[in-house]
């Protein structure tokens, strides 16, 4: 199992960027949340079977095709089963 933690760089707001990363994670049987940074850019944290996380990943390199990735700075951390489910976090 596996889980990283993404900050995707480009004009990934206002192109239904989390919808898609949502809809994807969801497809990939994966856990985890995504939200729109105050800077414009997208910050994701996706835990699950290291296959489908690796798939996710590169899914991040190009996103939805509206989007336009520039940057993705990926970490791995530990995998710690915190999710239920994968969710869009809106700002509080």
């Amino acid at each position: 199992m596996k889980r990283i933690h993404v900050i995707i760089s480009g004009r990934v707001q206002g192109v239904a960027f989390r919808a898609a990363t949502r809809e994807t994670a969801i497809a990939l049987n994966l856990t985890g949340w995504v939200k729109n940074l105050q800077d414009g850019r997208v910050e994701a944290v996706f835990e699950g079977e290291d296959g489908q996380v690796e798939i996710m990943r590169r899914w991040c390199n190009h996103g939805p095709p509206l989007a336009r990735v520039t940057g993705v700075d990926l970490h791995d951390e530990d995998y710690v089963a915190e999710f239920g489910e994968f969710t869009i976090l809106y700002n509080q």
